[in-house]
């Protein structure tokens, strides 16, 4: 790793060790408080399929350091943590729960829990101490598989609007100068209209996750006590710096001018962005701009600005294509517009009425992945992946279950796309079958490869899956996916993948195709068959006319 420009202190060398030896500390602690997290939590869904984050960021709020875990909870930790930096003054014992799109949340089932680092206070003898000064902050993002809402597994596909999709937290204190509040946040947690039908797990994770935090705090503030407080501080400035170094320079190797995509969702809705490359040194360095994409969204595919930051600055991590914690200097040699609508929806100061704020759950798992689609087609980066989390939902007023499945990945110029794993946005387990049919009323019947779905071309992309689950009680079934209609694209030629298929096998005979967002109740005997996308070529096939390469 090359020492920043903008690191101080020292001759460059010893500089670069300095840099590279803070980067992997930071590393280490992210790591042990997912670590901390995954093995404190009683969740299916945190416990077994790691659908967590936690990062450190700086005093300013930026992120500035992550564990390998969730793209679309990480890129959005920094606009939560400077939200609620507006809302409340952290003091030292605190710790801050939200889950709200306003404060930098990306849906209700991920809620995130905030705590504030302060270095060790000066002053002794008879001068009264001063107050120690901010340090940082550590965050964990985890997402809930129940957490109310008019559907077990609180992501139902047609909600109207937040209200409807759980309980919101707003800012509120899990802990303040070191005394509990869990009463208050339990007392949320039951609140009507739709309370969480699993209150006690909502607490242990959430408790999980306060525990992850204490680590990750005590772990910089030892740093900063080892090695100083400016020590600390320059490299994590330095390694922002070198992100945004990194970031130009990779903006450079590409064309001037306008690198321009569109999509749309299955419904129709579109997805346009125009990327802009300046000319090397001007600042910004590039300009995205989402404009002509859709308006307010009336399901529950409104993506809130993290969701939008994290889609971008995931992007933008890949466009370096170096071993480079993602953080937010990336985001440095950027502007980012984003006009009001599906990508902006309003939500006011977020002390509005949730019955009048849009629905935004499908817009995190969904639109996310979309966005990721649209950005990759307009930088010529990859084929289309499968552009999905197949997102599943099973319960009853006594549980909720989640899961997302894997699918196929794009190809790329110099590589085959990937057969049956989590792309992008997403990077979470499948659900062990020994678990899920030891805890949950289901029978895994089939789990496999969907040969051929993937796009051929010079570089084939990778297949899908068929995943079959029996349920063996009656209960509630909720699906939320896309390209089930628009398939996803090769490039230079590359044939697109095979669109995902979601079907009911009802137990006295019949099927019952089910749309990309589907809700319905089933009974025991009854089967889903999810077929998920393949992603697609690149290059054409043998014998095809091929079309351009994108550029480098």
């Amino acid at each position: 790793m090359s020492p920043s420009p903008h690191s101080a202190g020292g001759p460059e060398q010893p500089a670069a060790i300095e840099l590279e030896l803070f980067t992997h500390r930071f590393a280490a602690l992210a790591r042990q408080m997912g670590e901390r997290l995954q093995w404190t939590a009683v969740s299916t869904n945190v416990k077994e399929r790691l659908d967590f984050s936690c990062a450190l960021l700086d005093a300013a709020g930026e992120l500035v350091v992550n564990a390998p875990h969730i793209p679309v909870h990480l890129g959005a930790l920094g606009l939560c943590v400077r939200r609620l930096r507006e809302e409340i003054a952290f003091a030292p014992g605190d710790v801050v729960v939200t889950n709200h799109p306003a404060f930098g949340g990306s849906h209700l089932p991920d809620v995130t829990v905030v705590t504030p680092v302060f270095a060790s206070p000066r002053g002794g003898g008879r001068e009264r101490p001063r107050e120690p000064p901010l340090l940082g902050f550590v965050a964990s993002r985890a997402h809930h598989a129940e957490i109310g809402g008019s559907r077990p597994g609180s992501m139902p596909p047609h909600a109207r609007c937040l209200a409807e999709e759980g309980v919101v937290l707003p800012p509120t204190y899990l802990v303040r100068a070191g005394v509990p509040a869990w009463d208050e946040v339990r007392r949320r947690l039951l609140a009507p209209p739709f309370p969480s039908r699993a209150v006690e797990e909502n607490l242990a994770d959430l408790r999980a996750a306060v525990a992850a935090n204490h680590h990750g705090a005590a772990g910089l503030a030892a740093l900063a006590a080892a090695h100083g407080r400016p020590a600390v501080e320059r490299n994590m400035a330095a390694l922002k710096a070198h992100a945004e170094e990194r970031l130009r320079a990779a903006l450079a190797r590409l064309p001037p001018g306008d690198h321009a995509a569109a999509e749309r969702l299955d419904d129709g809705s579109p997805l346009a962005v125009r990327v802009t490359i300046r000319p090397p040194g001007s600042t910004p360095a590039a300009v995205l701009d989402w404009g002509g994409s859709a308006g307010v969204h009336a399901g529950n595919l409104n993506a809130p600005p993290a969701v939008v930051r994290s889609a971008v600055l995931y992007v933008l991590r890949l466009l370096v294509a170096e071993p480079l914690p993602l953080n937010e200097g990336l985001l440095r040699p950027i502007e980012l517009r984003v006009p009001p609508g599906m990508l902006d929806p309003p939500f006011g100061d977020g002390r509005g009425d949730p019955w009048e704020s849009p629905a935004v759950v499908g817009g995190n798992v969904e639109t996310s992945q979309r966005l990721v689609d649209t950005l990759l087609k307009a930088l010529g980066l990859a084929a289309c992946s499968q552009g999905t989390m197949n997102n599943v939902l099973f319960g009853s007023e006594r549980f909720g279950f989640y899961e997302t499945v894997c699918g196929g990945a794009g190809a790329g110029r110099d590589f085959d796309g990937e057969s049956a794993v989590h792309t992008h946005m997403t990077n979470t387990r499948i659900t062990d079958p020994e678990i899920v049919e030891h805890r949950y009323p289901v029978r895994v019947r089939r789990f496999a490869v969907r040969a051929g779905s993937g796009g051929a071309g010079r570089r084939r992309g990778g297949d899908g899956v068929v995943r079959e689950l029996e349920f063996l009680a009656p209960m509630a079934l909720s699906l939320l996916t896309q390209h089930r209609v628009e398939r996803p694209y090769g490039v230079a030629g590359g044939e697109p993948g095979l669109a995902g298929r979601q079907r009911l096998l009802r137990a006295g005979g019949g099927v019952v195709e089910l749309g990309p967002s589907a809700a319905c109740d089933v009974g025991s005997g009854d089967r889903l068959l999810l077929e998920t996308p393949g992603g697609g070529g690149w290059g054409a096939p043998d014998g095809g006319s091929p079309g351009p390469d994108p550029p480098r």
